[in-house]
């Protein structure tokens, strides 16, 4: 491992916005904001936004400086990626974003039941091969996941460049009936506003100088009808 790795892991461990816990600490002793973002962490009692695959958090940042009348929390598992929004935000001195280091297959050990309002899924990993579907944030696996922490009115956004994930995503809202609100096969020609356009990461900026069109879906869980499969 690198030297700047090394030191990127050593500082996120000095920072008050930044949690690391082992799968083994998680099954031994919880997770202590679980159910209790608002009252011990944030103070407030302001909707919580996740960023998944947040990378170096460019969603769970701009979003954090232009909404503080909300909270926002990015996870990811690489945290030398993570370094870079969490050491900006705590030179801002913005306290309404923090950072989990962990597999989001373990989200369940962080949130309490219907304590998240939105779900953003930004440029995530597509998993191209078929064997690897399970994979996918937008899977029934992941958004079985997803349910029980999510308000029943709350959203989950999808935003990528990759065909097959979108493909894939819009089959399983279909299956399951999950309620669309928006979707954009090309969010520029369609001249969609707010966080959707004026927020781009790392990788949509490659992706836009490709000249590869940007895809948004915005949809909500019909959780009756997951329990029913």
């Amino acid at each position: 491992m690198g030297k700047k790795k090394l030191k990127r892991f050593a500082e996120n461990a000095t920072f008050s916005n930044m949690f690391q816990r082992s799968f083994e600490a998680l099954d031994e002793e919880g997770f202590e904001l679980k159910g209790r973002w608002r009252e011990d962490f944030f103070g407030n009692n302001n909707p919580i936004v996740l960023e998944l695959a947040c990378g170096k958090g460019e969603y769970a940042v701009e979003m954090g400086e232009d909404r503080p009348d909300k909270n926002f929390i990015g996870i990811d598992i690489k945290g030398a990626r993570m370094w870079k929004g969490c050491r900006y935000t705590n030179e801002k001195g913005l306290t309404n974003v923090a950072f989990i280091r962990s597999q989001i297959e373990l989200i369940r050990y962080f949130f309490g039941d219907k304590e998240v309002d939105e779900i953003w899924i930004t440029f995530p990993d597509p998993f191209l091969r078929r064997s690897r579907r399970k994979k996918r944030l937008t899977s029934p696996q992941f958004l079985q996941r997803f349910k029980p922490l999510l308000k029943d009115e709350g959203i989950i956004h999808l935003k990528t460049d990759d065909d097959t994930l979108f493909a894939f995503t819009k089959e399983v809202i279909e299956t399951y009936n999950h309620p669309v609100h928006l979707i954009s096969t090309d969010v520029y020609k369609d001249q969609l506003t707010g966080p959707v356009t004026n927020i781009q990461t790392f990788y949509e900026k490659m992706w836009l100088k490709k000249g590869k069109p940007i895809k948004y879906i915005c949809f909500s869980l019909n959780k009756a009808q997951m329990n029913d499969n």
